[in-house]
């Protein structure tokens, strides 16, 4: 199964890699998330180690149960070869209505196919009010006119 943009990146094509997690992540369906990852994918997530796309999938799942209302936006930090970093900051709220900006920084490894097979992402969550809220668009892919995490400068 082949996942394009395909490594050696270029800035577009890395780019495009960046947007099309993020699509899938807003998307918030683990089964086609995980499918972006090869069978034996290793990640590092906060303090948690991760291996395999069933592993991947019931990891997402739990998440999107606790985090809700969850919206992402990811930006191009650097690339090089079969890697990306990325930035990345999403909203969501807890189940007593508490909301949460999380800051992260995301370093992908992919290979021939295009599928990732590590990630290591380090994540902060900052309590906020919810008028500090920046994300508000429909639940689901951002809008391609809503802005960015430097635009919005986060």
């Amino acid at each position: 199964m082949s996942r394009p943009p395909l490594p050696p990146f270029t800035e577009e094509t890395a780019i495009q890699k960046v947007r099309a997690a993020e699509d899938g992540w807003n998307g918030r369906d683990p089964a086609k998330v995980a499918l972006a990852y090869t069978p034996d994918s290793v990640w590092r997530n906060r303090s948690q180690f991760i291996k395999g796309r069933s592993a991947i999938e019931a990891f997402l799942d739990n998440k999107w149960q606790r985090e809700n209302e969850y919206r992402l936006i990811k930006e191009l930090w650097a690339f090089t070869g079969n890697r990306i970093a990325v930035r990345f900051a999403y909203e969501w709220h807890d189940g007593n209505g508490q909301w949460f900006r999380s800051y992260g920084n995301e370093n992908w490894e992919f290979d021939a196919d295009g599928l990732m097979q590590r990630r290591i992402a380090s994540i902060n969550d900052l309590a906020i009010d919810e008028s500090e809220r920046k994300f508000h668009w429909p639940q689901g892919r951002r809008p391609d006119d809503h802005p960015g995490l430097s635009q919005l400068d986060l």
